[in-house]
């Protein structure tokens, strides 16, 4: 995930460079709408691990650090 994030950084830091050089807004647009997927992947992807974390201490018998509705609070802030 850290990979992800520090993809997408490097994305942001490309788009505010082309802003500051003048590029064209559609070719500004395109990479942030990468790196917007790119974040995206990250956030779905921490989702994901915090639903494996749960189902796991479910599965042991202990209390799971998230509910379903706090879960399901986590995954709709993404869409």
């Amino acid at each position: 995930m850290l990979n992800r994030l520090r993809r997408a950084q490097g994305q942001l830091a490309a788009v505010i460079a082309m802003i500051e050089a003048g590029r064209d807004g559609k070719d500004v647009v395109t990479q942030l709408a990468a790196v917007s997927r790119a974040l995206d992947r990250a956030g779905f992807k921490i989702v994901a691990g915090a639903m494996r974390q749960c189902l796991t201490e479910r599965h042991r018998g202990h209390t799971p650090p998230l509910s379903e509705a706090e879960l399901e609070k986590l995954f709709l802030t993404l869409a």
